[in-house]
């Protein structure tokens, strides 16, 4: 039996260690905070109550394989899951409104060429078929498996070029498959949104970036009743039971070496843990900064994304019922000065203090300024949320702001990390769970493969494996 610190008690921290627990490692996990979860946070007030961080969960068959493999309740005793139908509304500047189906490539393309004329779900349709050869490519190197020792290839673009046309032109970024191959402003809106959602800014992100609408449209989308916070709750549940020890309002603030070996934690205030393993599953800024980059050979892999972009979230506590007809989710187009906004309005009684109220969230992708005046900015998300929520200001009580500040406060950084990228030169792929340094391993969504819930669930089931099974871990089968 090892001596294991886990570093925060993140999704990708928890997932990691409820495995360690289950295979018999005797598991401590240190938090910064005075609770768990990482950035799938809760706001609460006057009966009213929001998730602070994602809002809905795609692949959810990573937190039930986490189930399956640490217990005898499966995922669906713990928390209720359903499927979010439409998957989501579109809003565009032009006023054309569209109805997406859950997980329906078929619905989807003649909802598209509904709305927005014959030929456009063809066209995003056949964007959806090169976006699985892409995903098809990717997916085992970059969801399943550990990080390669050399992950040169995955450096290369996986996206292929349409096969016939007039486009000759390689097609380096995601902004520029839009405006070649989608050839319609509402369509490569569409398309942007699914970048800004993951905190990409299309202009920037490769074109490998297109396997993000292809994954969520494939798999769907799912809300947990009681909101995101619950499935946080259930998986420090589940750690709980396996015996996982969980120290709350405790920084960690360096790693112990001894012998070229990770031996130990160092606690804010001076104090110390032993340990045969550490899992950092928090961006520590003494292995950030200096370590990861330090370690490389060069600095052609500094495995750390830096997208430059965070979350702005709007807590709206709404006066009267929501209306029958209300869609869960609705992206809103950019339009003006106004920001691509998306709009989550759960019909769940637990999030609101009775039916005559409504609790919705509006969140927007942001580049991450200095100086940025969040109050107005917040009220031109509120004013875009409007298309989505009738007589918004006129049932407003009010509502709370929290910035890229306020995420850096309770996370430790300012940023939201994305999914890891294949493409861009490898830019955009994070850290290693393996770390150069033997006995120390990356979890969450600052390691690979990267951000999401379903990322950081996965980057715990890699580094159970690598702990358990050590040089021989080859990944899921």
């Amino acid at each position: 039996m090892a001596r294991i610190v886990v570093i925060g008690a993140g999704l990708g921290a928890m997932a990691a260690a409820a495995r360690l627990a289950v295979a018999g490692h005797r598991v401590t996990v240190y938090e910064q905070g005075a609770t768990y979860g990482g950035a799938v946070g809760r706001f609460a007030r006057d009966g009213f109550a929001f998730d602070t961080g994602p809002g809905l969960l795609h692949l959810p068959a990573v937190y039930r394989d986490l189930f399956v493999k640490t217990g005898k309740e499966p995922l669906e005793e713990c928390v209720a899951l359903t499927q979010v139908d439409p998957a989501a509304r579109h809003v565009f500047a032009d006023g054309t409104r569209v109805d997406l189906p859950n997980a329906s490539r078929a619905g989807t393309v003649a909802a598209l060429d509904a709305a927005l004329g014959a030929g456009a779900g063809e066209r995003w349709g056949d964007f959806l078929t090169r976006a699985r050869e892409a995903w098809d490519r990717t997916r085992r190197p970059l969801l399943e498996e550990p990080q390669p020792a050399d992950p040169a290839p995955l450096a290369r673009e996986p996206y292929p070029a349409p096969k016939a046309g007039l486009l000759r032109r390689p097609t380096r970024t995601l902004a520029q498959v839009g405006a070649r191959e989608l050839r319609d402003p509402r369509l490569a809106a569409l398309l942007d949104a699914y970048a800004w959602a993951y905190g990409f800014d299309p202009a920037d992100a490769p074109a490998s970036a297109a396997v993000l609408p292809y994954m969520e449209q494939t798999f769907g989308s799912w809300y947990v009743a009681g909101g995101l916070r619950a499935l946080a709750d259930a998986v420090y549940e589940r750690c709980r039971k396996r015996r996982v020890e969980f120290v709350f309002d405790t920084p960690v603030v360096d790693v112990l070496e001894k012998d070229g070996r990770a031996v130990g934690v160092c606690l804010d205030g001076g104090g110390e843990a032993a340990a045969d393993h550490v899992v950092s599953g928090a961006p520590v800024p003494a292995l950030y900064r200096d370590q990861v980059v330090e370690w490389e050979r060069g600095e052609d892999w500094p495995r750390h994304q830096v997208l430059g972009t965070g979350r702005v979230t709007v807590c709206l506590a709404l006066r009267g019922a929501r209306e029958a007809d209300a869609v869960h989710r609705t992206v809103v187009h950019a339009e003006g000065g106004r920001p691509t906004v998306t709009v989550l309005r759960p019909d769940d009684p637990a999030l609101r203090p009775d039916a005559d109220h409504e609790s919705v969230t509006v969140t927007a992708t942001v580049r991450t300024t200095p100086g940025q005046e969040w109050e107005a900015f917040a009220d031109r998300m509120v004013e875009a949320a409007g298309q989505a929520v009738p007589g918004l200001w006129d049932r407003l009580l009010w509502r709370h702001v929290r910035t890229p500040e306020d995420v850096r406060r309770d996370t430790g950084a300012a940023e939201v990390p994305g999914p890891a990228l294949a493409g861009a030169g490898g830019r955009l792929l994070p850290a290693a769970n393996r770390s150069p340094l033997s006995g120390l391993y990356f979890a969450g969504g600052w390691s690979h493969p990267g951000g999401g819930l379903a990322h950081a669930g996965m980057s715990g089931a890699l580094v159970a494996g690598l702990i358990v099974e050590g040089a021989d871990f080859r990944g899921s089968q």
